[in-house]
């Protein structure tokens, strides 16, 4: 196994053992109340993130644009290369996935 996939494991199940966070692994990624919001690509982990932030990681060469093979680049889906941040933007990716949209009932 290869360390992108040891990373990969080891967010995930840090996400799946908080109680709080409601997360389930699938074969797809992880997802949140049935919505995808973070996976594994290549040596990649691809996050949802809120279109604001994705363009000012984007800005500061943090993340790269996520290329669909649906719909070209994603102004809201990124590709993170430092495993260092796979924690962080996953979870900032549960956040903004799992949310209902303002002016929405829970």
């Amino acid at each position: 196994m290869d360390d992108a996939q040891v990373t990969y494991d080891a967010v995930a199940n840090e996400l799946l053992e908080d109680a709080d966070y409601d997360v389930d692994a699938t074969p797809d990624g992880l997802l949140v109340k049935g919505r995808l919001f973070a996976f594994l690509e290549g040596r990649e982990l691809v996050v949802d993130l809120p279109e604001a932030r994705s363009a000012d990681l984007q800005a500061r060469g943090i993340v790269v644009p996520f290329h669909s093979t649906r719909g070209g680049d994603s102004r809201t889906w990124v590709r993170v290369a430092d495993r260092e941040l796979w924690s962080e933007l996953a979870r900032e990716a549960h956040t903004y996935v799992g949310e209902p949209p303002v002016g929405r009932q829970s």
